[in-house]
């Protein structure tokens, strides 16, 4: 440890942490940042659940069973002849953890590089001043002029089953599967049971999804999310909605879940069981009762529009303080917090978050909704344009979708971009920036966009708004 006091303590270098904790050091503090990830080898292992079990390893998977897909299902249509295509769930995963190293690895260099001391172990804060270390080895304590929660968050357990990581597991046992379950069973039909499913159901698994909610994807725009029930059902993922899961049985080499909807019990046998239910803020045991922070009802750590707590000099970003719990996000507000310490203006527009589904097709939004603009009074225009009218999607064989547009009917400022599609997650970023910017669906119509693209769809929605699409 070179320093054993610091201008800036990060609690986490999780996608907020770290990257707040870098641009804390690029504005010219001195800082550390604690973080108790550890690799199979117990050494560090920064990016937080991210990139250790969550984001990046979920998105390889989802790569390699994309793949397999493709060859098993539309190779052929393409002229390409796959015999005897099998799947190596250990390669697949050997690759995944491949993955996970070389970018856990680089974030040890970026910390390194930018004169920031990664502090390998628990941290629990003692006062606002003060933190204890508890590191593999021994236990430290450290000074900060200021703190900075990024801690992140956990999966949320049911009470009534308890997780295994082997039968009866939660997102990180879901990326370490040793084989191909005959039947997996999923409880959540949210960003995670989705994306779980999807990668497992391609190699072969018999999947049932039941979710708690009476509609499918609430927070997503209602034409999208029909469609993506329906491209789902296709690939074979049973969807169970407006149900509560109420016991599962474990025996010998099966689960027996027991099932409540609106035509009564029911029971189903899975081999695998994947609990997807949410996720809960990770303060346990930091100490902020100690020290007087306050939490909400739900445990996430209270913030004012500076990321401030209530107590002086103790700040909290990224999942542990709610909202919308993605990298993405707690990054930005890890670059907000270190430029307004540094008394510059640090900004987080809320309200142009991409927030992307790596099912596939991927499914994408940012901004507004029309339900909640129908419930704000708000008077807007829509615009759609379908994926199987692009002659880039036709190329592709990749033509279910549609890419939706929402504008305000008085000034035609972008509102909200809803996307289901090929490469949506990619695709997001225009509107993004198109909403940031303040731009109008003009602007977007105005653009030219290169063809053949994907992203003319963009250009021909936005067309749309003015009923003058041009290829529909």
């Amino acid at each position: 440890m070179k320093n054993s006091s610091y201008e800036v303590v990060v609690i986490g270098a999780g996608p907020a942490g770290y990257v707040c904790a870098i641009r804390c050091a690029q504005l010219g503090m001195k800082v550390a940042c604690a973080d108790q990830w550890s690799d199979k080898n117990n050494k560090p292992s920064p990016g937080g659940t991210c990139l250790n079990v969550g984001c990046i390893p979920s998105k390889a998977l989802l790569d390699s069973s994309h793949h397999y897909s493709f060859f098993a299902q539309e190779a052929k249509q393409h002229g390409l002849k796959c015999e005897q295509l099998t799947v190596d769930v250990a390669k697949m995963q050997q690759r995944k953890d491949k993955v996970v190293k070389t970018l856990t690895t680089g974030v040890k260099g970026l910390l390194k590089k930018n004169g920031i001391d990664l502090l390998h172990g628990t941290a629990s804060i003692k006062n606002r001043n003060l933190i204890s270390i508890a590191g593999p080895d021994k236990t430290s304590e450290i000074k900060t002029e200021k703190i900075i929660i990024a801690t992140g968050s956990k999966p949320f357990e049911l009470g009534f089953l308890p997780v295994d990581q082997q039968s009866i597991v939660d997102s990180t046992g879901a990326l370490e599967l040793g084989q191909v379950p005959a039947r997996l069973g999923v409880i959540g039909a949210g960003v995670i049971g989705l994306e779980m499913a999807s990668i497992w159901n391609r190699l072969g698994a018999d999947v049932t999804i039941w979710e708690a909610e009476q509609q499918f994807l609430p927070l997503v725009d209602r034409d999208i999310a029909a469609q993506a029930s329906k491209l789902l059902a296709k690939q074979g993922i049973k969807i169970v909605l407006d149900c509560k899961v109420k016991q599962a049985e474990k025996n010998a080499d099966e689960i027996v879940v027991h099932v409540t909807d609106s035509e009564g019990d029911s029971t189903t046998i899975v081999d695998c069981l994947l609990v997807a239910v949410g996720r809960v803020a990770n303060t346990e045991n930091l100490g902020l009762e100690q020290i007087g922070v306050a939490v909400d009802e739900r445990g996430f750590v209270e913030v004012n529009e500076d990321w401030q707590t209530n107590v002086t000099g103790i700040y909290a970003i990224g999942d542990v303080i709610g909202g919308a719990m993605l990298a993405h996000k707690g990054s930005e507000e890890g670059v907000a917090l270190a430029e307004k310490l540094a008394g510059q203006s640090g900004h987080v527009n809320y309200n142009a978050i991409p927030w992307v589904i790596y099912t596939w097709p991927e499914i994408a939004w940012t901004g507004q909704t029309e339900e909640t603009l129908r419930s704000q009074g708000i008077n807007y225009n829509v615009g759609t344009f379908p994926f199987m009218a692009l002659g880039r999607a036709r190329a592709m064989g990749d033509v279910d979708g549609l890419i939706k547009l929402v504008a305000d009917a008085e000034n035609d400022r972008l509102l909200g971009a809803h996307i289901i599609g090929p490469n949506a997650s990619e695709l997001i970023a225009e509107a993004v920036v198109a909403i940031e910017a303040e731009l109008t669906a003009e602007d977007l119509a105005r653009t030219i966009h290169g063809h053949p693209t994907l992203a003319e769809g963009l250009h021909e929605a936005a067309l749309a708004l003015d009923n003058r699409a041009i290829h529909i």
